[in-house]
């Protein structure tokens, strides 16, 4: 069977860690991925919309397609999937306009309702969509990684020379300037110390030493091997709970102990004390980063747990085979049929669940911020 994926671009983050990588897994079951980044231009568009006529199933990924392509594409194709990891029915965090939105809300849920099946990369992502449609539709994929993708750290350098890694595209680098009262305290605890940038453009500054690495996907885990802690930030918005922490598991599949705020899918990832830090303050990180730094065999144990997590609970050896029977089952019209363990919105046991809510903000909002219309009740 021919599997369409309508996607941002090849080498997108989201492409390549949410279907590309689990490919071979939907081969074993019969089904052959093919990838299209959607043009911008409205005729090529309209070709590429009407090509989902040949493919037993389609993949629409983040896309909120205006309403009049969206009801094309549902004429055209046989089955339909949608597949998020961010908050798409919101602006994001930098937004001048604010995290609100009633246009992306309501093509978000247009698209929900209209999709067989529904892919999300949080649980917080998980229940929104249930809001709008029947919940044994929509199933909890997480983001993964490949722990074998990943030479492990090997935590041999100590004090200030220890280096920092911070992984991401540029469009999420305002997160990183929002830690810069938080670098400042560890870099006048440590004097000298390194953050290895691995990105395709540096902040204007920060206040700690940058060295930027420039981002590839072949270099990438070679860079993270090469460091000792990776850091991670998260702004405290209604944009943040839908972030799937694809940096984190990058991190945690090296080897590296983890220092991050406390918000959104954090509390998930890090287990304090046992994978790395979740610290707030700059004291906070001043005193996690110090420690870290002073210890490189406390660096080595937490890293070693850290990969271990990863390897038992976000691999692609884990998740291929379950995303594969999930497309397997729509691709066969029996969408909502399979229950696989913390992977369904219906299913009230998480034994080890792979992704958790924002504290305090458990799903959609029973009472909804001013300007927002209520999940439900469109």
């Amino acid at each position: 069977m021919k599997v369409l994926a309508l996607i941002e671009s090849a080498d997108h983050v989201c492409f390549r860690y949410r279907l590309n990588a689990l490919a071979w897994a939907m081969a074993e079951r019969g089904l052959y991925l093919e990838a299209m980044p959607l043009a911008k231009r409205l005729l090529p568009r309209l070709g590429q919309l009407a090509a989902a006529a040949r493919a037993d199933l389609v993949i629409l990924q983040r896309r909120l397609l205006p309403r009049w392509q969206l009801r094309l594409l549902r004429r055209l194709c046989r089955r339909l999937v949608y597949d998020l990891d961010d908050a798409m029915f919101r602006r994001d965090s930098f937004s001048p306009r604010g995290n609100l939105s009633s246009m992306r809300l309501g093509r978000f849920r247009t698209i929900v309702r209209a999709a067989d099946a529904v892919l999300a990369g949080n649980d917080y992502l998980r229940q929104y969509a249930a809001a709008y449609t029947d919940p044994r539709r929509v199933y909890l994929v997480p983001t993964c990684v490949e722990p074998g993708w990943y030479r492990p750290a090997l935590h041999a350098r100590t004090g200030p020379m220890v280096r920092l890694a911070w992984i991401g595209q540029r469009a999420v680098l305002p997160s990183l300037a929002c830690a810069g009262g938080q670098l400042a305290a560890a870099a006048a605890a440590l004097p000298g110390l390194q953050l290895r940038l691995i990105c395709d453009v540096a902040p204007a500054h920060l206040p700690v030493r940058v060295v930027l690495r420039p981002w590839s996907s072949a270099t990438e885990a070679d860079e993270l091997a090469e460091s000792d802690i990776g850091i991670s930030w998260l702004v405290d918005d209604l944009w943040s709970p839908g972030k799937c922490g694809l940096k984190v598991l990058q991190y945690m599949a090296a080897g590296l102990p983890v220092v991050a705020n406390p918000v959104g899918i954090h509390r998930c990832f890090v287990v304090d004390g046992v994978t790395g830090f979740l610290a707030e303050t700059p004291a906070e990180w001043a005193r996690a980063i110090t420690r870290l730094a002073a210890d490189p065999a406390l660096r080595n144990r937490m890293g070693a747990a850290a990969r271990q997590r990863v390897t038992d609970e976000y691999g692609v050896q884990q998740w291929g085979p379950r995303l594969a029977a999930v497309l397997d089952a729509v691709a066969h019209g029996q969408p909502g049929s399979l229950h696989m363990p913390g992977g369904q919105a219906d299913s009230g046991e998480h034994r080890a669940r792979p992704c958790c809510l924002a504290p305090g903000r458990p799903g959609p909002p029973a009472q909804s911020p001013a300007g927002e219309p209520r999940p439900g009740r469109l």
